[in-house]
């Protein structure tokens, strides 16, 4: 079942590669014009589509472009001219950086507020969770990062406005310059990790076992902790996965609004030149991310549970 799931994922991202190749095919504009400007001759227009393959087939293109990455070169960038896969590191470090410390706060206080909400279920703490969840879930991020902006940054002036990080930057000073990105990653998935853990465990609330263990006189908090949640698993470690993955291919509007210098803004860089290997490039690493974490998720959820590894 494992190599199924990670044969499935491969598949997947071949036709995700070949989505993405059409869909920067298909975008408005000309590459060769994009680069030399509006006084560009005819001339010289042909000569650079000509040295830039864009007088090939399609297909040709595509299976060119494929080939390379297979076999780790992630082609040139045409308006910069320079290595896309040594420029992309770097900028793929910063990104992991921001998603890794959004996720150590958010995982483990959906998982908290999650138990908590489960606990004193209908009661006031409950609906001030949830409360606090579907409030979270409407603002949408770039709403969320202008607030703290203009309230954080600009009248407390706790935190910098602009997440600037680079090479050699004490460890300390990197966390300062993204505390505020990685707040608006955290509200954006906290609410749906911690929904889907009440969710999760009030559905494991019902079982037999657990009125069993009600009638043996253990505590509320001891039932949950020790019964409902190991049982629950599962499926939190899904949601946990998929939020996960979110917080890395989901950055382009927060590393825009901050100006962080991540996948993300590169990505929006590089899309306003119309430099068409850059796009597909950072695409593709995207997908393989979010594919990557989903088959990590699917692995997990088998070892969890071993009604999945022995169907009948």
């Amino acid at each position: 079942m494992i190599a199924q799931r990670i044969a499935l994922g491969v598949i997947l991202l071949f036709a995700v590669s070949a989505l993405i190749f059409a869909g920067t095919q298909i975008l408005p504009g000309d590459v060769a014009q994009s680069i030399l400007g509006q006084s560009a001759t005819p001339e010289s227009l042909a000569n650079l589509r000509e040295e830039l393959g864009l007088n090939q087939p399609a297909i040709v293109r595509y299976f060119v472009w494929l080939g390379g990455v297979v076999t780790g070169d992630l082609g040139t960038a045409l308006t910069t001219r320079q290595d896309i896969a040594t420029t992309l590191l770097p900028r793929l470090w910063n990104t992991l950086f921001l998603a890794f410390w959004a996720a150590i706060v958010s995982v483990p206080l959906a998982i908290v507020l999650g138990l908590l909400a489960v606990r004193y279920r209908n009661g006031p703490i409950d609906k001030a969770i949830s409360g606090f969840a579907l409030a979270s879930t409407s603002l949408p991020e770039f709403f969320v990062g202008y607030l703290l902006i203009f309230f954080v940054a600009v009248k407390l002036q706790w935190f910098p406005s602009i997440s600037t990080v680079y090479d050699g930057m004490p460890f300390l000073q990197k966390l300062q310059a993204i505390v505020l990105p990685a707040t608006v990653l955290t509200l954006v998935v906290l609410a749906h990790m911690m929904r889907m853990t009440r969710a999760a465990i009030l559905n494991v609330m019902q079982s037999a076992y657990i009125e069993t263990a009600e009638l043996k006189g253990l505590s509320a908090f001891d039932i949950i902790r020790k019964h409902a949640f190991p049982n629950a698993i599962a499926p939190i470690v899904n949601v946990v996965m998929l939020n996960l993955a979110f917080l890395v291919v989901g950055v382009v509007v927060v590393e825009v609004i901050f100006v962080y210098p991540g996948m993300g803004q590169y990505l929006v860089d590089h899309v306003a030149k119309r430099d068409v290997p850059v796009v597909q490039a950072v695409g593709l690493i995207f997908a393989a991310v979010y594919i990557s974490l989903n088959i990590i998720a699917d692995i997990a959820a088998i070892l969890a549970n071993p009604r999945l590894r022995h169907p009948k």
